[in-house]
């Protein structure tokens, strides 16, 4: 009679689905991919007409089932819907073939097309592709073998292209970049990406120049040979540049950051991995670019609190990164809430910056009103009283702790922030579950949370999961690597309440068997990512019961590596 009851119960919701409003359902549907849509398409007659409704196709994301895509499928699909479409991503989708590039090229009203890390792109394929499509306005081919080919194709067929990822591309020269600069496409680009080019030379960055006078965003991440002339040449003509990356750039100074300030007026910037620049060029940043409202500078140890004397009296500021300045302080922090951005300050990013202890805390929480993420990672002089002095934050969102000094008592204290979503206390070794009380207070107080990492704190066994599991239902992301206490049945606790759990890492909870993949197969329906590394308890036959409905599986029965403090049995190394 249970089960009749159920089958009715479930007859009957269906049955209610079925005649919602066709124009809310239309607009439920946007939100499903590729495979949901076939789903609802197996309904009923009305749900599959619905599903046909070009509105939905006008933007198609096929990277979402990239391991799975076969090349007929995308050329039934462009096929039956190429006039409506305008936006196509096939991100990571390596197994496109001829027949795939060629229903592309028909899609003449494309605009926004993604083949980045796709194998089978070279040079046949693009000019295939983008002498059909000449509406495009987006195109990134990133990770791609593509060569000068392509970019002379870019120059004769793509007139009104504004944005271009090359990132990763090393096949291309100097010369590639000299059709930019010489043919009739691609003069109207305003975003540029060349991360990880580093075979282009002064030459060609002067190429840049002289082709895309335009430019508003350029990104030349991760390129240890960029160096001042190059950015000198850049700067020379691109006199508009509104955001500016480079990360992991080891090589530019003060003159290249002062000639950049000296013409453009920045809104964004990202430095990082830059032990070159100093004071100088921040205090030149601020004072020619009143508006910067994003500024990352991450891993800068030159940087001291006389820059954040100068970023602190800009009037815009709402993102700040300064990760890594281990010579910032008290002192600087201070500069930062006095200044007229600290009511507008979003995002605040000081993880190992040593110096700032719980002083900062208290003025951070006093001024920082609209404070939605706080990174403090490694910021050895905190305290839980400078952690209680953030619960009185009530826009805080997101904290990160990872490798501070808290105890239990600091959770307690952030479970007066009701409406934290992500809790980060990655290796923070002093929280426990002893008498568990202050982690069910912070669970029964932040209901809303939806991502936990507690990877690395040792002494938290199944109780904490319990409450987690008790409180805070709709968690989608958790992360408890590196606990070698928990159990199979913390993993039961989660899949009898956290039926919306989407990302799980158990890497290196050595006490796990078998069992787990059989609990994660019947409660944990839209588990996405799954993380089973050093997991000697779960043999391989039992956790490939899980990989075919896993979009990202991992797992090993290899012993964890000594950093994680204890040995396969989960005894704590000497």
């Amino acid at each position: 009679l249970q089960n009749k009851h159920l089958r009715c119960s479930k007859s009957n919701t269906v049955l209610k689905i079925q005649y919602l409003n066709s124009l809310l359902l239309l607009k439920i549907f946007t939100w499903l991919g590729i495979k949901d849509l076939a789903r609802c398409a197996q309904v009923c007659r009305s749900w599959k007409m619905l599903t046909q409704n070009s509105s939905l196709w006008s933007q198609i994301n096929f990277s979402s089932e990239k391991y799975r895509i076969a090349d007929g499928t995308v050329v039934r699909l462009l096929q039956k819907y190429r006039p409506f479409v305008i936006h196509l991503n096939f991100h990571g989708c390596s197994s496109l073939q001829w027949p795939s590039f060629q229903c592309i090229s028909e899609c003449r009203n494309l605009q926004d097309l993604n083949l980045s890390e796709c194998t089978s792109v070279n040079d046949e394929t693009m000019r295939l592709v983008l002498e059909g499509c000449p509406t495009l306005l987006y195109l990134n081919v990133s990770c791609t073998g593509v060569t000068n080919g392509t970019l002379r194709v870019l120059a004769r067929c793509c007139l009104n292209l504004q944005y271009l990822s090359l990132a990763y591309c090393r096949k291309f020269t100097d010369k590639g970049l000299q059709y930019l600069a010489t043919g009739k496409g691609c003069h109207k680009l305003i975003y540029l990406d060349l991360s990880g080019c580093t075979q282009i030379s002064v030459e060609g960055f002067r190429y840049i120049a002289e082709g895309c006078g335009w430019i508003q965003h350029l990104e030349f991440n991760d390129m240890p040979t960029l160096t001042d002339s190059c950015i000198l040449a850049v700067v020379s003509k691109c006199h508009l540049l509104r955001t500016v990356s480079l990360l992991d750039t080891p090589h530019p100074s003060d003159t290249a950051f002062k000639a950049i300030a000296e013409v453009c007026k920045l809104k964004q910037i990202k430095i990082e991995g830059n032990s070159r620049m100093t004071d100088t060029s921040w205090k030149a940043f601020c004072k020619s670019s009143p508006c910067l409202s994003h500024i990352y500078a991450a891993d800068c140890p030159k940087i001291t609190d006389i820059s954040l004397k100068a970023i602190g009296a800009l009037k815009n500021l709402t993102v700040l990164n300064v990760a890594d300045c281990i010579r910032v302080s008290d002192t600087g922090v201070r500069y930062l809430v006095e200044g007229p951005s600290a009511g507008k300050i979003r995002e605040l990013n000081l993880t190992n910056c040593v110096r700032v202890s719980d002083v900062s805390l208290l003025r951070i929480a006093q001024r920082c009103n609209k404070l939605t993420q706080l990174s403090l990672c490694y910021c050895e002089h905190l305290t839980d009283s400078g952690i209680e002095w953030l619960s009185g934050l009530s826009s805080l969102i997101h904290i990160d702790l990872s490798g501070t000094n808290i105890q239990d008592q600091s959770l307690a204290a952030l479970g007066n922030n009701t409406g934290i979503k992500k809790l980060t206390v990655s290796e923070c070794l002093w929280i426990t579950d002893v008498g568990i009380e202050n982690t069910q207070k912070f669970c029964k107080q932040v209901r809303d949370l939806e991502c936990m990492d507690v990877s690395h704190c040792i002494s938290l066994t199944d109780q904490t999961i319990k409450a987690l599991a008790f409180y805070c239902r709709t968690i989608i992301s958790l992360n408890i690597s590196g606990c070698p206490k928990m159990t199979d049945m913390c993993i039961q606790y989660l899949t009898g309440a956290c039926h919306y759990l989407r990302e799980l890492d158990v890497s290196g909870c050595v006490r796990l068997s078998d069992k787990t993949p059989t609990f994660l197969h019947k409660g944990c329906q839209q588990l996405k990512v799954l993380k089973m590394m050093y997991c000697r308890g779960i043999s391989r036959q039992a956790a490939l019961k899980m990989k075919p409905r896993i979009r990202l599986w991992q797992h090993s029965d290899d012993d964890p590596p000594s950093w994680f403090g204890y040995n396969s049995q989960g005894e704590l190394l000497d």
